[in-house]
């Protein structure tokens, strides 16, 4: 088998397509699998390249991955980080990437990974002029996001959701991140619809030892995309009601950090901003924290069928979790039995923080939450489930 993955990140980039596509990379080639990678010149996650030339790699140059997966970069657009930037540097790559995906051995099946949208339609187009089947790995719910978010204006808005639609309608697979979109999806006559959930891998995930029976402050850990969809006004203003009990810990980057920042000034929240953290600093901030938040705005109703792929992680390193989602999300965290889940409601975060910060028992989840992803969410499971759809897909058989 021989496939060939379009998406916008990609290793030694650190973000949520990576991690998917990484973990289940590496299962396709201990299966002896042959895998070509099309992705941009490492630059994330500031729109400019931080990185030597040897690990960002050369537009058009074809580079040997960790697992011997073949990746071919392209071209990108130095940007602010802005929503008009980001797209603007996806627009670029996206159509550098159809002429670099002919450029390699002709696949047996495509791949392209969304949100982006634009290399949504790069992927159609190359597996059309390929002549190959299509799989659209859909990590958000599209376009219902772009509903909600109101991030095409006018009349442009209902074109774009009309792409979206039709090339999910033409995918000779679309494989979804959870069941209730997969769901939404055949609701609306998609037949050939599929779900592989994101995962981790527990082997490389340290089990944290409990929090301190006694601390001064509840230390609060937000990791993770500052941007409109986790609504992290919520969680400073909880903060600034609770400042007397709770220190809150926001790390990583996105189009709101300045927003944030002048925010938490503004009520002389209890708040530390921390750069982007990768490798051993992510698990240095896990190991400070007590609880760790995960949040998407309540007010999408596609957040319902959502589930960040942080959440995994909090499992998997066996802390405490604040949840403040909706639907397939929340019910993770309380089958779990990892954490609480609270309505995105500042006064409502800050009670359950002060709960915590009086009786910190209730931080101890034990395995529970290590135990619910082994079950639920193993990285090499879910892979050997991805590579059974793409055998079915390339041998004619219709997938579930």
């Amino acid at each position: 088998m021989r496939v060939l993955l379009l998406t916008h990140s990609y290793s030694p980039e650190h973000s949520p397509p990576q991690r998917r596509w990484t973990q289940i990379i590496r299962s396709f080639r201990q299966q002896d699998w042959d895998v070509d990678v099309v992705a941009p010149v490492a630059h994330a996650p500031h729109g400019r390249r931080t990185l030597p030339k040897s690990d960002a790699g050369r537009a058009f140059r074809r580079d040997t991955g960790v697992f011997g997966e073949h990746v071919r970069r392209v071209p990108y657009l130095w940007h602010r980080t802005t929503r008009l930037g980001r797209l603007a540097d996806h627009l670029v790559s996206a159509a550098c990437s159809v002429p670099a995906a002919l450029l390699g051995p002709k696949p047996d099946v495509v791949i392209v990974t969304v949100p982006s949208l634009p290399i949504l339609g790069a992927g159609y187009l190359a597996a059309r002029l390929l002549r190959k089947p299509l799989v659209v790995d859909m990590r958000d719910a599209w376009p219902d996001i772009a509903r909600d978010a109101r991030l095409v204006p006018g009349s442009a808005k209902g074109l774009a959701e009309r792409v979206i639609v039709a090339i999910q309608d033409r995918a000779d697979l679309v494989v979804t991140v959870t069941y209730g979109f997969a769901q939404t999806l055949r609701d609306r006559g998609l037949g050939n619809v599929a779900t592989v959930s994101n995962g981790v891998d527990v082997s490389v995930r340290e089990l944290l030892r409990p929090p301190p029976e006694e601390a001064e402050f509840l230390s609060v850990l937000y990791l993770g995309n500052h941007g409109e969809s986790q609504r992290l006004d919520v969680v400073i203003r909880a903060a600034a009601l609770a400042r007397d009990c709770v220190r809150l810990h926001l790390v990583g980057h996105g189009v709101q950090r300045r927003e944030l920042m002048a925010l938490a000034r503004e009520l002389d929240a209890p708040v530390v901003f921390h750069d982007p953290a990768v490798g051993a600093e992510v698990m240095e901030h896990y190991r400070q924290a007590d609880t760790c938040v995960v949040s998407l705005r309540d007010d999408w109703k596609s957040f319902e069928t959502t589930i960040p792929s942080k959440t995994y992680e909090v499992l998997a390193v066996g802390r405490h979790v604040t949840g403040i989602v909706l639907g397939e999300a929340r019910k993770i965290i309380e089958e779990a039995g990892a954490g609480d889940v609270v309505s995105a409601h500042p006064e409502k975060v800050a009670q359950l923080w002060r709960a915590l910060a009086a009786d910190r028992s209730m931080l101890l989840t034990g395995t529970s939450g290590r135990d619910w992803i082994n079950d639920n969410a193993n990285v090499d499971a879910l892979a050997e489930a991805y590579a059974g759809l793409l055998t079915t897909l390339v041998n004619g058989v219709t997938a579930p």
